[in-house]
């Protein structure tokens, strides 16, 4: 019996070992896929929310520029009030 359990366990280490041993190679291969799958991801997350945020300060400076404009704008608007008034005056007298 004892010669049945040692053919056994010499069938499985010369069978099963070696898959369980390349199995094990083709894990660790794996996992540093997967590190450097995970490295890649942060660099674009980062990558993103810098693009964010240059996206929010130009927003921000766009915003600001049509509000000057706009005040421009409205400032010419009441001068040509102003002038057209002014005109009727002159034209009146």
């Amino acid at each position: 019996m004892a010669s049945s359990v040692e053919t056994i366990q010499k069938i499985l280490q010369e069978t099963v070992a070696p898959g369980i041993s390349d199995i094990k190679i083709e894990l660790a291969g794996i996992k540093a896929d997967i590190k450097s799958l995970q490295s890649e991801i942060k660099r674009l997350d980062d990558k993103i929310d810098t693009t964010n945020d240059r996206i929010v300060s130009l927003r921000n400076e766009m915003l600001s520029e049509i509000r000057r404009m706009d005040q421009k704008i409205d400032l010419s608007l009441e001068d040509r009030e102003l002038l057209a008034a002014l005109e009727a005056r002159v034209a009146a007298h």
